[in-house]
Parts: C-alpha cells; structure tokens; sequence
C-alpha cells in the first residue's frame, strides 16, 4: 500500500498551508531567469521553515507552529469562476505525472510487510479443517516477497500531491486563499520605489476590482511584502542598500527585505558542483499556473478521451474499433471476442507513435529542461533559505495572528445577541444572502451563497486562519460552531466543508482529547459526491480520510471509502483509487488476498482506459502471482492476455511472448473461437518477435510434448510379409513394452550368450534394446549401428479445441565425430573425444527442408495435422553415416492454425491459407531420468539419474539377417506334428556366424537330427500325403514282435533349451539366405500358446562394441483337443517262459486306454491309432496281446479304444559299456506302415518332452537327506532309505509309450491327413500314466513350523514290501482220482517264486497257514499239504526259483490251492521281519471222483 515518506500528520498539514502570492516587476524576473526559473520557483525548495515560529491565540496563549510549509505561486488571474471539477489542462498535466513517475527496473524495493503473512487462526480446528491454508499462505508469502508489488506507491503520492496543490479556489473555504502578496523589484530599477508603488496598485485592482474571480483573497487587507532583488553580478551594492534604507523607512522593517543573489560567476567556482533542488518541484508550477491557460468550456469526458487517444496505443484504438469493448457498462474482466484475427497488427500500425508519446520524457512533460540555479552558490541559497524565515516570522505569522484576534472580536461583540433574534432577523430580512438561483427553489439546494461579511463565513474564515497556524482545538471549536449554522440554513456545500475540516482537525489535536469523528468525513463525501456534484472535493476528502483511517489500522473502512471513489467521469483517479484499496486489503490483520488480486485487476482496467499502460501491466503482474497455479483459470487467461498485449504495445516483446504463451499452455476452459483468437494473437506477437533472427529458434509452446514418453527405435524396421514368407515379429514401434516380457527376452539373451561363451555369461555382457522408452534402463549410452536408420517417436498434445497444422518437422542433432567413446563411469569423456561437434540447427533454421549430407540424413514430415484435443505420435529418423557420438536435442517444425476446411469444419469463420501466420520454432526434448534412491543422500533429497535414450552412440558396421517363416501354422491339434520352413537372410555387407536359437517352449519345434534320420526310401502312402514322418511300409501281423531299434541320446543334441542351427559352414555370407526344415509339434495342453523365439548371431570379426544381435519371434498356437491316452502296466500271472530271453522279466503286461476327446467344430472326422511305440533303456514292448485285428484302431468322437501290450526287459547282453545310456525304441504298428520312431522328428520330439516332463530329482539333482542328532535316527533312516529303493527299484518300470495316430480332416471340401504323436511315461508298476497335462491346483497353506521337529524313521509300507516276490502256482485244473480204491489223493502242485528286486531276498514258505481271506473258496471240505511244511530260502537278484509241493484230497469236490503263505525281506535287513507277499487270485482245481465212471 502507499505509505507516504512522510507522517499522516505531516501529510494532512501540507495539505492546508498558507498561500503567497508573487508579483514581479519586468526587472525581476530577468534577474531570476539567470537561473532558468521564476522567482516563485526559486523559492519553492526553500518553503519549508527549518525552525519554530510562534504566534499568540486570541487568549493571549503562546501555540508553537512547528514544521511550516509555505506555499509561493505567481499572481495569475483568470475571469472565469471557479468550477466543480478540474480543467482539461490540470487533468493532461496530473495524467503526465503519473505517467513519468514510474517503478525502476532493476531497483531493489521493499516488500509489503503484514505482519509475517502467517494466518492466526484462534480456533485451531478451524485452521486444521482448511486444506487451502497452506497453500493460501504460500500465496501470502509470494504477494510479499515478489519485487512488483513495492511497499510504496511514488506515482499515487506524487497525483496526491499535486492533485491538492492544483485544487481551484472555492467561496465555501478559505485555505486556498492568497494570504499575503510579495511585491519583488530588481535593485537595476532606475526608480525601484515606483516599481514597488505599481506593483502594490496592481495587487489591490486584481484584488478589489471585481474583474477576475481569481485568484482568491483571504481577507481585504491582504499583507504586502517588499522585496528588493539584488544581483550581485552586475548591480550596485551601494545603490541596492540606499533603496533598502528608504523602504525600511516607508514601510517598516517588518514588511520588507533585500535579498541578494547571483553570487556565481562563470570565471569562479566553475568545478563546484551545486546541487539542484528544483527539479522535482517544477511541474508544480505548471500544474497551478496552466490551469487559466485552456479558456474553452470543454466537457471533461471528452477532454480525458482527448488524453486517452494521444497517450494510450493500439489497445484503445481497438476498444474504439469495437464497440462492445469501448462500452463503460461492459465487465473490466470481460475478455476480447478476438473476432479481428489482426488485432495486434491494428496495434502495431499505431505502435510508433503511440510509442513515442507514451515515453515522452519526463523533463518536456513538466516544462523546463536544462539546469536550474547556474548563478546561485550555496550561500546565496543560504540567503534566500533565510529570506523565507523572516518573511514568515517577521511578516506572515504576525499578519495572521492579527488577522485571528480581529475576526475573534467580531464574533466575540455579537454572542451578547440572542441566538433566537438573530436567527430571526436573518429569516426577515433574508440575513444579505444571495441566493444563486431563483427565490422559488427550496433553501435546501447547494447553490446558497453567503456575503462575504456574513457572520458564518467569518467563523469559517476564523477556523482555517486556525488550522492553517496549527491552532487546532480552537480551529474545530470553530468549524463544529460554523457546521451547526451551516446544516441549519441547509447550505450543503458549506457544511460539507465545515465537516471535513473539523474532522481533519480533531485528528490533528495533540494528545487526541477526541475521537477521530470519521462520520463526518463519510457525510461531507456524500454531500460533496451526491448533492453538490463536486467530485474534486470529495477526491480531496476521500485522500485525507483514507490517510487518516489507515494510520489507525482500518484498513477495511478506508478500501471501502477508497471504491466509493471509482466512477466514470476519471479513469485515472477510479485506477488510483481502486490500487490503493487492493493495498489496504493486502495490510489487513488477516490480509485478503483474493480482495487485493481483483481489484488490482479493476485498477489495471482503469489504468489501461487511462492510457497508463506501463501501471496497468504492473497491476496484472501483482495480480497475476495471486491467481497462477490456484485453479482459477479464466482469471489467469483474462490475466494473461491483457499482459500480453500491454507487453507488446510497450514494446516488451519478450514478455508478451511469455503471457501468450501462458495461455496456450495451460488446460484452458475457454471456448474454441476464444482459443483461436488467443493463438492467432500469440503467432502474431512471435512472429514480430522473431523478426529477421532466423539462426536462433526460440521455444514454441505448441504442441505439448510428452517428453518422458519418447520412444528411440534403433535399427531397420521389420519387413512385412511376403508371399507365403511370414517374417519375424522382433520389435517394432507397434508394440507395447511389457515388464515380464522384457525380463523373459533378457533370459533367453543370457542363456544364448552363455552357450556361445562355453556355458558362461560374458561379463561385459548387456541385453539388447531395441526400443528405448520410460520403463528400460536408460543409463547408459546405446548402441546404433552406422547406416541403420534410429527412429525417433514422439508423442504430440494439442491442448487446444483448435486444430493446429505443423509441418517440415525435423530432428535436431548434434554429432561429434570419433570412434572411441568413454564408459559410463568417466565424467569428463566428451571432452577428449576426438573430432568437431556438428549440428544441423543453422540449416534447419535457415532453409526449414530436409538436407542430406554426409554425416547424418535427417528425415522431414512435410504436414502434421492436430485436431483438437488429440494426441497423436509422430516418428522421425535420422540415418547416421560416420562413427561417433550422436545427440538428438530436440525437434524444430513450423506452426500455423489450421485452416477450418481443412481439419475442423465446424469451427466457425475459416480464414485462407494465405491469411494464416506461419511462425518457426523448436522444441527441446529434456527427459527426466529416474530419481535415485540407492544411497542415503539420494533418499534425503530429491536426485534424478541420467537418461541417455537420446544419445546414442554410433558403431562401425554390424552383420544384420532376417528370419522368414514358410508354412508355419497358427492351429495345431495337441500332439499334432507339422513341418514348416525356416529361412534365414543376411541383408548386410558383413559375414555373421554363430547362428543360434533359445526358446521359452523347446518342446514345441525342431530342426531335427541328421544322424538318426535313416536312409530308408519314403512310403508313397508317406510321400502322397506330405507326412513328417520317415516311414516304411510293413503290414501288421497277427502277434507279430516289435522291431527294435537302439539309439544312443547324443544323436539327439537339442536336449536345452538352446539349440544350435545347423547352416553349412556355421557362416551366413553377405547376401546369401538358406532355409532349413522346422518341425513343429502341438502343445498337449489345449488352448492360445505363445512361443516365444530368439534367434542369435555373432559378428565373424570380433571386439565390436556390439558382440551379438539377437532377432526376436513371437507366434501363437492355438491347440485343440485330440486324443487322451491312458496307461498302466501290471506283472502278468502266466507262468513263466523257459526261454533266456523271458528269464526274470515275468511277463509285464501294458494297458494304453485311448478316447477321442475331440470336438466336432474342428472339422476332424475320426483318429486312427496306427503305431505304438516304446523307448527306455531297460524295458520294451514286445507285441500286442490284443485280438488278432486286419485293420488298425479307428476312433469317432468320444469313442475309447483299449490296447494290451506285453512288455519285456531288454536283453542283458545288450547292456554292455558301449551301449549304456542308449534307448531302445519298439515300434508295433497297427495298420499298413511302419513309423521308424527313433528317427526325426519323432525321436526329437520324445527326448523333448521327456526332458521338459521329468522333474528335477528325477534328472539326477539328488537332494541332501536330512540330518538329526541322534545316531541311532540316522541308521534307521539310512535303513529305511535303502529299503525305499529295494521297493522302488522292485515296482520300477521307466517304459515310454509313444502313440502314433492320423487325424481325417474335412476343411473346405477336402480331406486332410495330419499325424501326430502322444506321449505317456509309465514310471511304476500299478501306478496309471496319461498323456494330458496335469491341471495346476492351488497349493494348501501350511502352518509355520518355528522349530525343527526331529524326523520319524521311515517305515516302508507293508504294501511295497509285499511286492518283493511274485508266486505262481501250477498244477492241473481237473484231477481225477478213484477215492474207493485209494482214499487219499495225492497232486504234484508246483510252486515259483520270482525275485523282483534287484537285491537278495529271504524267503519264508509256510505251508501250514490255512488262508483266510475272503478270496478264499472251500467249496467241499479243506485239503492238506504233505510233505516239507516249511521252506527257508535265499533267492538272488531277478532269480526264479520253482518248488514241487503235493497237496492231499481226501474227497472230491473243487479246492482253492493258493493257501501257501509266502513271507519275505531283503536279506540286508536284520532288524524287520518278513513281511507277507502278496499272492495272485483263487487257484481252483476239480477234483473228481472215479468211481461213477467205473461203475
């Protein structure tokens, strides 16, 4: 707010001083105007008394006048009355000082103080419920620290006051009337006492003829100062002193005085410098002595649009042109329509001279120029300083106090009469007033006029001779007296003044005996505003009062007074105004800030009407820190616009561009056609801006670009498919980055780089990225390629409901050339890389086109169309032709609005092609890397990594090859095998090897095995179908034997998931392509699979800084349902064979379940089964046990065949040291050919799976048993162990059955064959296998276990140990025997017994236990063995041992033999007993009687 230099006191009592007149003689004044001023100006610096002068009331009472301040004005007379406003020219001249005064730019000012800004809420719930506050205060803070809003106001106090001194005389007051008169003559007058004679002749006709109406006199006997002016230079001081004597002796030495002066010669002193206190006090005089210059009536609104159109610029003229905005009743808030896109080009036509006008400078404004006092020295200001002391003490103060006691006498002589009568003969005899206007109107009217004997008026004039010598109990005494007779006679324009000066004076009374009566100021501003139509003397009361109230801290009465102000007849004064009620709002106790931003807002609308543009810019700015960030975004559009242009009206070009810029940037509400006239405004203003400086592109605001979403692609982007060639998906724009995927495509890198390094991952090692975003780790530098393309997308955001064209959109680069770089962890690499940084910005700025050269081809996209409010990608390249560093710095494009047909047809007038502003600019990309937080100073404050996606660095050539697909399949039955094509393409100029490949499903392809690929020729069956497999025509026999074939597991070397790719010579040359076979099978899981590939290659020359490329592949498979298939093995219960071959196996026998679970809708008609399989290294099939069948197995839907096999061990020859670790594989094929399993891909596909199938203990990683602290736990759990495997090894079968089928497929009329294959890996004997995938079930929560428990001894089941030995009994199944000549029948039974195990077993026999299982038939009468009772024996590893046993008969009748119990334990255990073996089903045998047939 405006807090003055001086005290309110101080400002309110020079206010009111008493006031001089000057009249010079011809003489005189060129005397003075040696010094380039006046004799009025010369004594204005010196006005001031620097002592105490002292004067005695009309109660003989000494009062101190302290401080006083006189006023000196030349004697100027003007016939006019005086009016109730200012006139033109005091209205030009107070709207030119407030134009010259303005802020400096660069000065350090103070800053607004309220308080410390901190809101003290009492009620602290309140304040904790108020989420703003914060934020609120943070707003405080700002408003107070920000250097545009000062702590004073200059320009306010220097309109103050000179508004004051240039008030026109009035007939209701007397402070602004003439007191005294000082008549000067030069002593170079021939007769200086005639002069002084004419003067004081002249002084008495201006004052009693009654010609001029001013200037103003207090009283008739006005005193008369004689000054004899003595120039020292060239008069005679002799002469000077003798005239000097004569008026002291004519006129007393109390009314006259010689002053010397022009001391200075140009000769002497000419290095002294003398200071010049009369420059700030000149315009002073112009502004009281110009007031009687402009004589025309002339209405003050037209004379302040005069002003308006000579000083204000093109805003105005365009508030001329449009009605609309020029209206006063429109909202000072409401925004331009903007419907004249050339607004601003209207503003720059008139820019000139508006320009020059509103900078005029401040020394012609206020009419002199050149110095002031050449002829005066420091003495002779030392004499004139004197001159006014005794002037004042000597003449003027004894002249008002006289003046004081006369007026008291007066008044004094009449109080004896009564109040009551001279009221009375006032009303009779109408008292010698004089009405102004005719008798009918109503006394109550303004225009009532007093005779200047009128007793009220000498009480009036009694009070300002008071107030003036600061007598100011006496002078409200006397205002209160004058206050009460005026509002009686209902003379408003007199008791108003009354009012106010008693207000004034009891503010001024020391000691303060009384309140400040601030009704009596808000009543004479009323009256003066509503009543007497007098808006200079209500401005004048309102500028005291507001002084007055806010030196008491009421801030809130005095804005409120300060607004009551504002009207339309004074922009300027409604500016003024309204800024310092902004200021009283601010230094409240709880400061209003919201209050204090909008009203700076109405004081720069005003400003701006009043052609002060610099102030007006200067109350958006204040009002802008207020309402930026804070939500209200129409107040900062409005805000920023009228900157904007103020700015570029004020030829700050910078700065408008900044405020346009503003708006542009922000998410606006407004409407489209608001927002096109913003932009249209902002081009224009850039484009004036730009000007000829082409070389430096500055920032454009439009688009926003999504900086942290840029994406750099680095290489070719992929080809699309030709043909029936499908190429590889690898990595491509289109796609969207996946964490997952990205950690899987980095696995597979690390185990393909770890193949080509002998098993371990290099340490230098990086993945690959090909496509840089937000989410990769951007670190460190990139690695392009020379001659491969790098790709630059960027996302693009038109926050605007106006379409926006951009077009010639480049990359700007910069490149340093130089083939080696630092690493990462060297800070200073860029300076000692070797070569010149080159940069394309000059060429882009200059020409705007794409220009190859031979360091970097930059890419240019001709047209860039945004439609509102899109975000849209654009992808820019740049091709690098040299090594070296390269660094994309940002991207450079030409901005224009589009045109309405173009993109937005509904957007209202469009404009030609022609009429858009097409500007140039750039933006930078600036990408924030990720904020560090590893050590403890990165958490504790804010730290960001580097991102170097856009700063790559450019390697020598690389090899580059493209994978093609030929017949790759998108749907696979489960199991299914296809066979499709690989082609592998070297495009580049550079030989690669290492050709490898690593997948996430191994198991789903092959590049097959030459070495287990038989020679064989192919079927015409096999050949006319296109079958995958290697067949061989065989028709199926009757209990024919499985082939058998041996197959060592090396020949299959894709056991990883790396596989090798087998191209001639391991080396791919410049140009040459190759395509291999590719063998696919179908997933056994149905459903959408997604294979994921990885193909890797190496460059032949090595120490490249890129040591490998990889191409990625992505394919879905989508596998339906085929067949299920179900086995089991069981030992046989036949007996025997006698054969070598069958010795110890016992006879296995194999049941495979298969069903069609197929559905329909795939267009498969029926399955047939037409081989199984087998392969282990210990067990085969050895024929089929099924009914003897012509045909092989036909399946339709939801049909299920069942199949029974015998299987056999391998025979223990063939288990030699050359033969170990190598797989038997049996075919048995059921239909018309033979599929030779153990060749590509069948073999290949069965290795596969069975390796992606076992479990991890069951691959050999044996895992650590656990330990305990007793050792007597640790024999029995070894004991146990062992025993686990005794009855493991005992039901151990590791038989894998391969199911081979066909599947008829109708599609498109046509029937298809396609073949497949299932897999079943029977593990146990009695234990059911199936080929479907195991359903993943949630796992069970298990409690935590917080201490060890010791672990129990395992005890095998008894029902894995009963499995150790398999009996048979044989014997025949009908024995006849004639019981009437023998009683006793006697059977030979025989008895084997099998050892499973692969341990010695101890074999209990027991003949004697008589069976009591429920199996158990004793259809007659019990039988008995005869005989051993009791068998203890020891059979070894796979013995076979067979016991003859007879049993007993005593009748005929059907017995169950199998009552022999067989008990057994390995012989390495003492601890258990035997354990009872399990025994086959109910032996049965008829025993028949002969007697019937005898007889």
């Amino acid at each position: 707010m405006a807090q003055c230099v001086q005290s309110v006191q101080e400002f309110v009592q020079d206010s009111f001083v008493p006031m001089v007149a000057v009249l010079c003689s011809d003489e005189a004044e060129r005397v003075t105007r040696k010094n380039n001023l006046t004799f009025a100006e010369l004594l204005r610096p010196f006005c001031r008394l620097t002592s105490e002068g002292h004067i005695r009331d009309p109660n003989n009472q000494v009062q101190v006048v302290k401080n006083l301040r006189i006023c000196v004005n030349n004697l100027a007379t003007s016939p006019n009355a005086a009016s109730a406003a200012l006139s033109p020219t005091q209205r030009r001249l107070l709207n030119e000082v407030v134009l010259a005064c303005q802020p400096q730019e660069g000065s350090v000012t103070n800053a607004i103080t309220a308080g410390d800004y901190n809101l003290n809420f009492s009620d602290h719930f309140f304040k904790a419920s108020m989420p703003w506050y914060s934020a609120w205060r943070e707003t405080l803070l700002e408003v107070s620290m920000n250097e545009q809003c000062t702590a004073t106001t200059p320009w306010f106090e220097t309109y103050r006051e000179n508004f004051l001194q240039s008030m026109p005389a009035s007939d209701h007051e007397f402070l602004n009337h003439y007191l005294a008169c000082l008549l000067v003559v030069s002593s170079t007058e021939a007769v200086p006492m005639e002069q002084f004679l004419k003067l004081s002749n002249e002084q008495h006709r201006v004052q009693h003829s009654g010609e001029c109406t001013n200037p103003k006199w207090f009283i008739p006997n006005t005193l008369k100062y004689y000054v004899l002016l003595h120039d020292t230079s060239e008069g005679d001081e002799q002469k000077a002193d003798t005239v000097y004597e004569d008026m002291k002796q004519r006129y007393g030495s109390q009314g006259c005085y010689l002053l010397k002066m022009n001391s200075r010669t140009n000769s002497s002193e000419e290095d002294e410098q003398i200071p010049d206190p009369w420059s700030q006090y000149l315009h002073r005089n112009n502004l009281h002595s110009q007031d009687t210059l402009d004589d025309t009536t002339v209405n003050n609104a037209t004379v302040e649009n005069s002003i308006n159109a000579a000083e204000v610029d093109g805003q105005d003229s365009t508030e001329k042109a449009d009605p609309v905005s020029n209206n006063l009743d429109s909202h000072p808030l409401q925004l331009d329509s903007g419907s004249s896109s050339g607004s601003l080009q209207t503003l720059s036509a008139a820019g000139n001279t508006a320009s020059k006008k509103s900078s005029r400078d401040p020394e012609s404004a206020v009419g002199g120029a050149g110095s002031h006092g050449a002829s005066l020295t420091l003495n002779d200001h030392d004499r004139i300083r004197q001159f006014i002391q005794e002037f004042t003490s000597r003449g003027l103060l004894p002249h008002i106090e006289k003046s004081i006691r006369q007026l008291n006498d007066q008044l004094v002589s009449r109080k004896g009469l009564s109040r009551s009568l001279f009221t009375a003969t006032k009303k009779w005899f109408g008292g010698g007033k004089v009405p102004e206007k005719s008798v009918s109107e109503p006394k109550s009217t303004f225009g009532l006029l007093y005779p200047p004997e009128a007793p009220e008026l000498q009480i009036r004039k009694m009070a300002d001779l008071c107030f003036l010598v600061q007598h100011y109990e006496l002078a409200y005494s006397c205002y209160h007296t004058a206050k009460k007779d005026f509002l009686s006679d209902q003379a408003m324009l007199y008791a108003a003044g009354a009012l106010e000066m008693a207000a004034v004076s009891a503010f001024l009374q020391a000691g303060a005996p009384r309140p400040y009566p601030a009704h009596y100021m808000d009543t004479a501003i009323q009256t003066y505003r509503d009543v007497c139509k007098n808006m200079v003397l209500a401005e004048r009361c309102a500028l005291l009062s507001a002084e007055i109230l806010k030196s008491q801290g009421k801030y809130s009465d005095a804005a409120t007074l300060l607004i009551k102000m504002t009207s339309e007849d004074s922009d300027l004064r409604s500016a003024l105004m309204l800024e310092q009620a902004a200021h009283c709002f601010i230094n409240m106790r709880n400061p209003m800030v919201r209050k204090f931003a909008f009203h700076m807002i109405l004081a720069g609308h005003r400003y701006s009407k009043a052609g002060q543009r610099r102030h007006a810019l200067r109350c958006y700015c204040q009002a802008m820190q207020v309402y930026k960030e804070r939500g209200w975004s129409l107040a900062e559009d409005h805000i920023n616009f009228t900157i904007g242009r103020q700015s570029f009206t004020l030829r700050q070009q910078e700065n408008a561009v900044t405020a346009f810029r503003q708006i542009l940037t922000n998410d606006s509400r407004q409407t489209a056609t608001q927002q096109a006239a913003f932009l249209r405004e902002y081009l224009y203003v850039y484009k004036s801006v730009i000007g000829g400086n082409a070389v430096s592109l500055p920032q454009l605001p439009l688009p926003c670009i999504h900086s942290s979403a840029t994406r750099v692609y680095f290489g070719h982007e992929r080809r699309l498919a030709e043909g029936e060639k499908q190429a590889a998906t690898h990595v491509s724009l289109d796609q969207e980055y996946d964490q997952d995927l990205a950690v899987m495509w980095c696995n597979l890198e690390e185990q393909l780089a770890a193949a080509a390094n002998r098993g371990i991952v290099p340490s230098n090692f990086q993945p690959t990225q090909c496509c840089l975003n937000s989410q990769t780790d951007n670190q460190r530098h990139p690695l392009a390629v020379v001659e491969e393309p790098v790709i630059v997308e960027m996302t693009f955001r038109n926050p605007l409901k106006v379409p926006l064209a951009l077009s010639n959109l480049s990359l700007v680069w910069r490149f340093t050339a130089g083939d080696s770089f630092p690493s990462k962890e060297e800070a200073t690499a860029t300076e000692e890389t070797p070569g010149e940084t080159v940069t394309n910005e000059e060429t882009l700025a200059l020409e705007g086109t794409q220009k190859e050269d031979d360091i970097v081809t930059t890419e240019t996209i001709i047209d860039f169309h945004l439609s509102p409010e899109e975000t849209k990608v654009a992808r820019l390249r740049l091709l690098p032709h040299r090594t070296g560093q390269l660094n994309i710095v940002g991207v450079v494009y030409n901005l224009a609005e589009a045109s309405s047909g173009e993109i937005a047809p509904s957007a209202g007038d469009g404009q030609k092609t022609g009429d858009l502003i097409v500007v140039r600019g750039r933006q930078d990309l600036k990408i924030q890397g990720p904020r560090l937080n590893q050590t403890k100073e990165d958490k504790m404050s804010v730290r960001h990594g580097p991102d170097r996606r856009l700063d790559p660095i450019i390697t020598t050539s690389m090899p580059l090859m493209e994978v093609f697909f030929l017949q790759f399949p998108t749907a696979l039955l489960c199991g299914e095998i296809r066979k499709a094509y690989v082609e592998f393409c070297n495009v580049s100029a550079v030989a690669l090897t290492g050709l490898r490949v690593a997948s996430t499903h191994p198991q789903f392809f092959t590049f097959g095995s030459q070495a287990t690929t038989p020679l064989t020729p192919l079927s015409p069956t096999s050949a006319e179908n296109c079958s995958p497999y290697k067949t061989l025509a065989a028709e199926s026999q009757p209990g024919a034997v499985a082939t058998e074939m041996l197959v060592s597991a090396e020949h299959f070397q894709q056991l990883s998931s790396v596989m090798d790719i087998p191209v001639e010579g391991d080396t791919l040359q410049p140009g040459e392509s190759v395509q291999l076979p590719l063998w696919l099978r179908g997933p056994d899981q149905e459903g959408v699979h997604e294979i994921n590939f990885l193909f890797y290659y190496e460059n032949t020359e090595k120490g490249n800084k890129i040591s490998h490329r990889v191409i990625r592949h992505t394919a879905f498979i989508c596998a339906s349902r085929s067949l299920s298939v179900q086995a089991s093995a069981s030992r046989s219960s036949d007996p025997p064979h006698h054969s070598t071959e069958d010795k110890g196996s016992g006879g296995t026998l194999v049941f495979i379940d298969v069903e069609n679970i197929n559905t329909s809708e795939s267009g498969v008609r029926e399955f047939h089964i037409v081989q199984v399989s087998s392969s282990s290294q210990n067990w085969c099939l050895h024929k089929c046990i099924n009914p003897a069948r012509d045909k092989d197995c036909k399946l339709t839907s939801r049909e299920r065949a069942k199949l029974c096999f015998k299987a056999k061990r391998c025979k223990p020859q063939q288990v030699t040291s050359d033969t170990m670790g190598k797989y038997t594989f049996a075919d048995l094929n059921l239909g018309s050919e033979r599929i030779i399993s153990s060749s590509t891909p069948c073999g290949d596909f069965f290795f596969r799976c069975c390796r992606t199938s076992e479990s991890p203990s069951q691959r050999g990683e044996v895992s650590s048993s656990r330990t305990t602290s007793s050792s007597k736990n640790q024999g029995l759990t070894s004991s146990s162990e062992n025993i686990g495997n005794i009855v493991r090894k005992c039901n151990e079968l590791d038989l894998n059955i391969i199911v081979i089928w066909k599947a008829y497929v109708v599609e498109d009329n046509k029937q298809l064959i396609l073949e497949g294959q299932l897999h079943v890996a029977l593990k146990t004997i009695g234990k059911e296998a199936t080929s479907l995938m195991p359903k993943e079930e949630a796992q069970e929560m298990v409690l935590l276990k917080f201490k060890s428990e010791i672990p129990l001894p395992l005890a095998p089941p008894s029902a894995e140990l009963s499995q150790l030995i398999k009996t048979n009994l044989h014997y025949p199944e009908t024995y006849t025997h004639p019981f009437v000549q023998d009683s006793l029948c006697l059977v030979p039974v025989t008895l084997s017994l099998s050892n499973c195990s692969m341990a010695q077993v101890d074999v209990l026999i027991d003949l004697r236990h008589k069976s009591s299982s429920p199996d158990s038939v004793d259809v007659h009468n019990s039988f008995t063995w005869v005989g051993q009772s009791q068998y203890k024996l020891q059979l070894k590893p796979r013995q076979l041992l067979c016991l003859t046993l007879r049993a007993c008969f005593l009748h005929a009748g059907v017995y169950n033999l199998n009552t022999p119990r067989v008990l057994a334990k390995p012989a390495a255990q003492t601890v258990l007993s035997e354990t009872s073996q399990q025994t086959s089903g109910p032996a049965l045998i008829i025993i028949n009687n002969n007697d019937n047939e005898a007889a």
